[in-house]
């Protein structure tokens, strides 16, 4: 197009259409190129995901939480009078109330209202009554809940369930230890983690109001998660009912996102220091370290499910707990979206579940677990559960985000449209660098050598020529204006006259 747009011998016409279709091309490329770039800038990606086998799979940590955070029935004087005002069975001056006793049984209310005389009653050192030590004691023991545990088939038993406090009290964690966890080599039931628990609805506490704190359900709480993070069962956990076997088939699922700029992840560096307490970042240890630092910015201590072993992180008194942490950690969770900012992880694994139940126990065995368990049948069906958790096949699902547009696919878009609309390429716009460059050196150049100022000429008696002389002298001119002459001479009609010149030396014949 340039050709025909610069050559003089073409008309006027002609190269003002060329003009145009070159400027339209240009500006068609200019405007695929521009659109190419700001889609690279943008950082699109697209998400791929697909299922992979593994000859063995990590068994998933299970959380277990019973809702009563403590046995009522296990209660004592002391207890009664530093958190009998937390369990809402108190009032300020410790005397009972009065809602509370109308729906206790004749004996229950007898047994409280002893609890309650502290008449000659030594209130207990603050440091013998800590909200640690009344969850240990007063929460559900997995010795006592725990009827039967199996792994794959294997004998389990309490030993191989740790303590772990959350918003419920204290819970306990099978398969937690990320150092050396359980893997299971098949799927379907019989080959996962199954138990049989007893809820114990005897020893909940009484309900008389509706507060922040109320649970009307019975029976556990249960969270599938994995080692690297920290159980957040209050609102990750799933309900099992008493008088139902629950079947959970889970399903692995590695997800991995991409950091900035095209994700918000959150990348882990080997050796930094993520958060305190924790080895690794989550979503949840990230959601606890946020609610922690709220509750020590206004109550100066932190709750029990919080992490942290410091001198300026004590434990809250059952007091403090009343009048300042409850409320702190309900307002850091109502606004957990603008206080905490807790990006997800680059790589998290999280566990898909498929929950169906069936009633237990049948007519048949009612009365053959009853005589098992030294319980009447009407307290297997109101306390008794059974909760099979497995995978379902050996595979997990990956999921990956990709970028979905690079720099090689903006050059090679770009080099696309380069060729549709200009027919260049790369080497093309080298040659128009090149030859641009020429042209700028040769008018540089030009302006140079105008700019120096012309040579004198030497006073002596040898006069000295000058290129513009020289070729006026030089005989290679002369003998092309004879030539030119004799040939013009020549095609004349009727001329026959012949010219003749001398004889031309080696050295001008060479020179011409």
């Amino acid at each position: 197009g340039l050709h025909y747009m610069c050559t003089r011998p073409q008309s006027r016409l002609r190269r003002l259409l060329w003009s145009l279709a070159f400027l339209a091309s240009a500006g068609l490329l200019a405007t695929g190129a521009a659109d190419r770039l700001h889609h690279l800038l943008s950082h699109p990606v697209h998400t791929r995901a697909r299922l992979a086998w593994a000859p063995r799979l990590r068994f998933p940590a299970v959380t277990l939480c019973n809702p009563n955070r403590a046995r009522f029935l296990r209660l004592t004087k002391p207890d009664l009078y530093s958190v009998g005002q937390w369990l809402g069975l108190a009032q300020e001056n410790r005397s009972l109330v009065p809602e509370m006793l109308a729906v206790l049984g004749e004996d229950q209310r007898a047994w409280l209202m002893r609890l309650a005389n502290y008449s000659r009653f030594l209130p207990p050192r603050r440091s013998e009554r800590t909200m640690q030590s009344f969850f240990h004691r007063l929460g559900h023991q997995i010795e006592d809940m725990l009827v039967e545990c199996r792994f794959q088939g294997e004998r389990c038993g309490p030993q191989h369930f740790a303590p772990v406090y959350t918003r419920y009290g204290k819970c306990y964690t099978f398969n937690g230890d990320r150092r050396n966890p359980r893997v299971t080599r098949q799927g379907g039931m019989g080959n996962g983690l199954e138990i049989m628990l007893d809820i114990q609805q005897e020893e909940y506490l009484p309900i008389w109001r509706e507060t922040n704190e109320t649970s009307f359900e019975a029976g556990i709480r249960v969270q599938i998660h994995s080692q690297d993070e920290p159980p957040y069962i209050h609102q990750l956990g799933f309900g099992v009912s008493p008088g139902f076997q629950t079947f959970v088939s889970c399903q692995e699922q590695r997800l991995t996102y991409l950091p900035q700029p095209w994700g918000n992840c959150r990348a882990s560096v080997q050796g930094e220091q993520t958060l305190p307490g924790y080895d690794t970042y989550s979503i949840a240890a990230c959601r606890l370290q946020c609610e922690k630092e709220a509750v020590v910015r206004s109550c100066h201590c932190r709750m029990v499910h919080m992490p942290g072993e410091g001198c300026n992180e004590s434990i809250c008194s059952p007091n403090v707990y009343i009048e300042c942490a409850d409320h702190t950690l309900d307002a850091a969770v109502e606004d957990s979206q603008e206080r905490c900012s807790c990006p997800t992880p680059c790589n998290l694994t999280r566990y898909g579940k498929e929950i169906s139940m069936v009633r237990i126990p049948n007519k048949g065995s009612a009365r053959y677990l009853a005589r098992k368990y030294n319980k009447n049948e009407t307290y297997i069906r109101e306390n008794f559960l059974v909760l099979d958790i497995f995978f379902e096949a050996l595979n997990y699902e990956a999921i990956e985000q990709k970028k979905a547009y690079d720099l090689a696919g903006l050059l090679g878009d770009i080099g696309g449209q380069m060729g549709l609309f200009i027919g260049a390429s790369i080497l093309t716009i080298l040659e128009i660098l090149d030859y641009v460059y020429e042209v700028i050196r040769d008018r540089v150049s030009r302006v140079l050598r105008r700019s120096k100022p012309p040579l004198k000429k030497p006073s002596g008696s040898i006069a000295t020529l000058g290129l513009e002389e020289l070729k006026d002298q030089s005989p290679c001119e002369t003998l092309g204006r004879h030539v030119e002459g004799a040939y013009n001479a020549g095609i004349l009609p009727n001329h026959h006259h012949r010219h003749h010149y001398p004889h031309q030396g080696v050295f001008e014949d060479f020179a011409c």
